[in-house]
């Protein structure tokens, strides 16, 4: 199966003498049943070889797999990054991973434990969704954006709604809020106090607390146009007849005398600039009559 997928004898022979030797014609084959093209799967191998090298040189065996798969992410993750560099690097990694869960499927390995939802470390969670979905209409969607607000909160105040105060709940969203856009900004602020209010309603906190938490402002410069209408433009124009080089006949003569033109202040007065600096000859001038 190698032969087929890997032309470098070397990288066959580099994996029938790795760590993955027992396994590797059956790792394959898995791969191209579950949908692999053949250049993916070549991509893999390669990658899963260089994963294995870096597991002999750095001691471990077929029986560490799991904790030299975690070693070699984080002698990764602490390693400067060069370019063309021999070794492993993420790419291994996502092959040893596929790897991994090819090995977990076929009982070589135990299957990962899954980790505890967040309803079942915080039971109000799993309530807040409910309220939601009953109250407001929510989705699943949504909420699965809320959720990942409100673990952060839960995290940096604790579950104790009693304890919470305005400055703690107005600086947890400044800190989320800083990294981020205004847009991700507001849905921040939106999680935040429909948690806050569903709290109060419950009785777990004082009511009202969620107009603690400030909006974030989106003003845009509406006093600046986007663009000058037709009248606009006529107007500038004639304000230039007693310019020195002859501005008006240079923007009359240019194609953006129709709106493309853009106004800029000056001292004074206004100048325009087009963006043609030099007036452009007219067709007609060529064609005989």
């Amino acid at each position: 199966m190698l032969e087929t997928l890997l032309n470098s004898p070397i990288t066959r022979r580099r994996l029938r003498t790795g760590l993955a030797a027992d396994h590797i014609d059956a790792f394959a084959d898995w791969l191209q049943s579950h949908g692999y093209k053949p250049v993916s799967i070549g991509n893999l191998l390669r990658s899963l070889a260089g994963w294995t090298d870096w597991m002999l040189a750095a001691g471990f065996t077929a029986q560490d797999l799991l904790p030299g798969f975690e070693a070699c992410k984080l002698s990764i993750e602490e390693e400067e990054r060069v370019r063309y560099r021999r070794g492993p690097n993420h790419n291994s990694l996502t092959a040893a991973s596929v790897f991994i869960r090819f090995l977990q499927h076929q009982g070589e390995l135990p299957l990962p434990v899954t980790p505890p939802s967040a309803s079942d470390l915080w039971p109000m969670l799993g309530e807040f969704r409910s309220w939601m979905r009953q109250h407001r209409g929510l989705t699943e969607t949504t909420l699965d954006v809320y959720q990942g607000i409100l673990v952060g909160l839960l995290e940096a105040l604790g579950d104790d709604a009693h304890a919470y105060s305005a400055e703690a709940l107005r600086a947890f969203v400044f800190d989320r809020a800083r990294p981020h856009g205004i847009y991700r900004a507001k849905s921040i602020v939106v999680a935040v106090r429909s948690f806050v209010r569903f709290l109060g309603v419950t009785g777990r906190c004082p009511s009202g607390m969620e107009h603690a938490i400030p909006g974030f402002a989106s003003w845009q410069l509406s006093s600046i146009p986007r663009f000058l209408v037709a009248e606009d433009v006529e107007r500038v124009i004639g304000s230039c007849t007693d310019y020195v080089f002859g501005l008006r006949s240079l923007i009359s003569n240019s194609p953006t005398s129709t709106g493309a033109t853009e106004v800029s202040p000056s001292v004074g007065r206004d100048v325009t600039r087009s963006r043609y600096p030099y007036p452009r000859r007219s067709a007609t001038r060529f064609c005989s009559i």
